[in-house]
């Protein structure tokens, strides 16, 4: 047992070593999309499935919460906590258009979606994306493996460079925690100096 933590946590630390060297641009510039488009008065809609839907609860929460700064709530929407609309949409629609039927209710033109999928390949997501790029949101990739079909779709792709689901998922943490601290430091660093 003790060889497979040692291999898996070396598996980790190696997809955040190339998170560093190959996302550290796209990263910083998706950061100071969403700093622009809160600053505009703008929102954050976030998605994903199973641990990726965890993923968007949190990220949502760090920005309406907070992350490590005192300052104002800044509006972000999980697309995965209501389970009315959800199970309605599920039941009238399809899967497929859990969060495109919402993304359509709530989107704005300057919103910013976020899709986080670790195949690239939600059908959900990707129709919620191209619903989001029709009414003139911004779109944003959290991905993995080869970033699928959703990848090529979005504004800006923040691809994993991993084909191992946990792996993705624990660099998808990452970054959003890093995107948090680098949206609180560009909006409010100074209220707290």
């Amino acid at each position: 047992m003790v060889d497979e933590i040692n291999r898996q946590l070396k598996a980790h630390v190696d997809v955040v070593n190339l998170v560093g060297e190959k996302l550290a641009e796209p990263i910083s510039d998706c950061a100071r999309m969403l700093i622009d488009a809160l600053q505009d008065g703008c929102k954050l809609l976030i998605m994903g499935n199973g641990g990726s839907a965890a993923d968007a609860q949190h990220f949502a929460a760090e920005m309406v919460g907070r992350f490590l700064l005192e300052r104002k709530a800044l509006p972000a929407i999980a697309l995965t906590t209501d389970t009315s609309i959800l199970t309605a949409v599920g039941n009238d629609y399809g899967f497929d258009e859990i969060f495109k039927r919402q993304v359509e209710a709530l989107a704005n033109p300057g919103d910013i979606l976020i899709g986080i999928s670790t195949s690239g390949n939600s059908l959900n997501i990707k129709r919620a994306i191209e619903s989001g790029k029709n009414i003139g949101a911004k779109t944003v990739g959290l991905l993995g493996r080869s970033g699928g079909e959703i990848g090529p779709m979005v504004d800006l792709n923040l691809t994993v460079p991993s084909v191992e689901t946990p792996r993705i998922q624990e660099a998808h943490l990452i970054i959003i925690h890093i995107l948090c601290d680098l949206v609180e430091k560009g909006l409010f660093a100074t209220i707290n100096e």
